[in-house]
């Protein structure tokens, strides 16, 4: 059976979900998840929120799906801690240093791999397995296809989302909010930026082209159950409750096999959409009709009325019981009670009297315990013993119901004895001494130049399909400079055929190393013969992340270009690090194509296009190399070419010049800049977030 996952992001959300069928809930606690706007949840508030849902048998998962610092890290080990002597059920983690810590802290609570780590292959799926994760979310961008194939060969269990908002951006891989507004989607403050118009061009009237429609995959539970999906998640942890008992209810009707009429469907959509929903992702079939925008208004007051009615004071008998009774003859009367995990409860009442006129029958003390009403419970049998001429009072009879069903009540809310250990840091390493080396990114072939050869950087990075389509390029680099290979942060498992004969051609070639961006291709490189560096995909954020690549065998890593300086010069340097102080900062890596949106034809290695936002601010489209997916670029530069000294005495391997749109004029500038110093133009560069810090 599914399991129906559905958002808390109050108390009163809790109750309309558990209310109306949910399996499982998924909440917040603290501040270390991705819906930082939600209300979410106090210490008291969570252990109410578990004893609620476990006396009713819905399980409860933890959001920990933001990046966490290193001075943050012991305040989440005390979160860990908290929610696993409360007795949660899994945590939902992004961070790769937060998976390592959970283990620590709580190492018999389940790990759950959040859709933020960007888990869109069987390769992550194995992975994430590898790392101790019980189960993993998918990307919302994986079409049926390829889900199936997943769930067909996972070792460990898969969630989808089924319901609620789509992000344009692979989760996880979205740093629009951060770069424009210091609102980091991946700290839990993302600002919805995707949500606003951009104009194509200076002249065209704005549109949404990064607005989706909200996900809609009632009609294909059934397909999903024969998949082998475990669990089926609803978004909406910023919603109000009344749209959590709606949208929940709608997917158990179906779950329970029922039809939804079409009543139910204008509710579902009423609730809230964006001029309707979409399956586009999951049927194969991205382009404009995905997209939309929240009209004006909202559900009508009698809808929402009925919907607070569900949840409101009232009580849904979800969980079977069994009564076991036995009325003897000068004994006190006896009841028992057994509920589906297993508890068995009992009680003593007075001694039964004599009949005077007539005698209790088995039939009629099995509707009194029947009345269970205002409780969780419903009694699915009532078995019983009584002597012949025996009379109990109905007030006895239902003294003794309460009874039990207190004690059982008591029982199913207590939790079990977690294994907690302590809190450690971990072994800090310092890094490189001396001048940090250089390292240069390209997107092209064209893009490097005699200069950029001439200057001997330690790495030159060239995406796979560059260096298949231009083979002399082992030769022209020579041995001074490392090659390597940039995979697609994105290969689904269906394109696994055509990345091995790429990697075969290169390693044929005589490169010997990958740049990887997500937990998959690290399993994907090694198993080729490839040495592995990190990218920034991986989001890496803190020691106990660098210490798990360290263990993964990783030859250097990408730091996020969302730390602060301080973040960066006290990080763990347990693989060689490097930074980026050059390039256009990648925004979003979309599954949507941009280009052919706007166009209607796929001209993504030769079309121009720009997005251009409210301030006039203009934002890049460029075609993920390999691949058909977007890259939204920043449109201003990152430049610290005259900060260099700054970064000295900081432990850090290489610095990296990365180029994506400039050409090779543009490009030798900058290579000379780098060597000769420059200077800072507000107008056309900007400092990053370095400095600035995200919230």
């Amino acid at each position: 059976m599914l399991e129906l996952l559905s958002p808390a992001g109050s108390m009163e959300a809790l109750r309309a979900a558990v209310q109306n069928g949910a399996d499982a809930v998924y909440l917040g606690y603290d501040s270390f998840n991705a819906r930082m706007n939600a209300h979410n949840f106090s210490a008291d508030e969570l252990q109410e929120a578990i004893v609620y849902c476990h006396v009713r048998g819905v399980q409860v998962h933890l959001t920990l799906n933001t990046l966490v610092c290193d001075r943050e890290m012991p305040r989440a080990a005390e979160v860990i801690r908290t929610a696993a002597a409360f007795g949660v059920d899994a945590f939902i983690v992004q961070d790769l240093g937060m998976v390592q810590l959970c283990k620590e802290i709580a190492p018999e609570t389940p790990i759950h791999a959040s859709t933020q780590m960007s888990i869109h292959s069987l390769e992550g799926v194995q992975a994430a397995a590898a790392l101790g994760c019980s189960r993993v979310v998918l990307a919302r961008e994986l079409p049926r296809g390829e889900i199936a194939h997943i769930c067909r060969m996972s070792p460990i269990e898969i969630e989808v989302f089924v319901h609620g908002a789509l992000c344009m951006c692979y989760s996880g891989q979205c740093y629009l909010s951060s770069v424009i507004g210091r609102r980091s989607g991946n700290r839990g403050q993302c600002a919805q930026p995707c949500r606003l118009p951009y104009g194509y061009g200076r002249f065209e009237p704005a549109r949404y082209p990064l607005s989706l429609k909200d996900n809609c995959l009632v009609g294909y539970l059934d397909d999903l159950h024969r998949m082998g999906v475990s669990s089926i998640k609803i978004e909406g942890r910023m919603k109000r409750p009344e749209y959590v008992a709606i949208v929940t209810k709608a997917y158990r009707t179906v779950l329970n096999g029922q039809k939804l009429s079409d009543d139910d469907l204008r509710q579902l959509e009423a609730a809230f959409s964006r001029e309707g929903f979409t399956q586009g992702y999951y049927e194969g079939h991205t382009g404009p009709d995905m997209f939309g925008i929240r009209q004006p208004g909202g559900p009508d007051k009698e809808l929402l009325a009925a919907a607070r009615a569900s949840f409101e004071n009232t009580e849904a008998p979800r969980v079977p019981i069994r009564f076991y009774a036995m009325l003897r003859a000068n004994e006190p009367a006896q009841l028992a009670v057994e509920d589906d995990q297993g508890h068995v409860c009992r009680t003593l009442g007075p001694v039964p009297q004599q009949a005077q006129v007539r005698s209790l029958t088995p039939e009629e003390l099995e509707e009194r315990l029947r009345k269970t009403g205002g409780t969780p419970y419903y009694a699915v049998s009532v078995k019983s013993v009584i002597d012949p001429g025996l009379m109990l009072p109905a007030a006895s009879i239902n003294a003794m119901r309460r009874d039990v069903i207190a004690e059982l009540t008591a029982r199913r809310g207590r939790p079990k004895l977690a294994k907690l250990n302590a809190y450690n840091a971990p072994a800090l390493y310092d890094g490189m001494t001396g001048e940090p080396m250089l390292s240069v990114y390209v997107r092209q072939f064209p893009q490097i130049t005699p200069k950029m050869l001439s200057m001997v950087p330690t790495v030159l990075y060239v995406p796979l399909s560059e260096i298949i389509q231009h083979p002399e390029l082992p030769q022209m680099v020579g041995v001074e400079t490392q090659l390597a290979a940039v995979l697609p942060r994105v290969s689904w498992s269906g394109e696994n055929a055509q990345l091995a004969a790429q990697l075969k051609s290169a390693y044929l070639m005589g490169v010997r190393q990958l740049l990887v961006g997500n937990i998959g291709q690290i399993r994907i490189a090694k198993a080729a013969g490839f040495a592995v560096r990190g990218d920034f995909g991986l989001n890496i954020y803190n020691s106990r992340a660098m210490h798990l690549l360290r263990a993964q065998g990783l030859d250097s890593q990408l730091l996020s270009f969302e730390m602060t300086l301080p973040q960066i010069r006290d990080i763990s340097k347990a693989v060689p690090c490097e930074l980026m102080i050059y390039g256009r900062l990648p925004l979003m890596l979309t599954e949507n194509c941009i280009i052919k949106n706007r166009t209607g034809t796929c001209s993504c290695d030769t079309a121009t296009t720009r997005l251009i936002d409210r301030m006039g601010e203009e934002f890049p489209v460029v075609k993920d190399p390999g691949t058909c997916r977007n890259v939204i670029l920043n449109g201003k530069k990152m430049y610290l070419l005259d900060k260099k000294d700054v970064f000295r005495g900081m432990g850090l391997w290489a610095l990296r010049l990365q180029f994506t749109t400039e050409n090779p004029g543009e490009i030798d500038a900058i290579l000379s800049q780098y060597q000769n110093g420059g200077s800072f133009d507000a107008g056309s560069y900007t400092r990053g977030l370095y400095t600035r810090g995200v919230e």
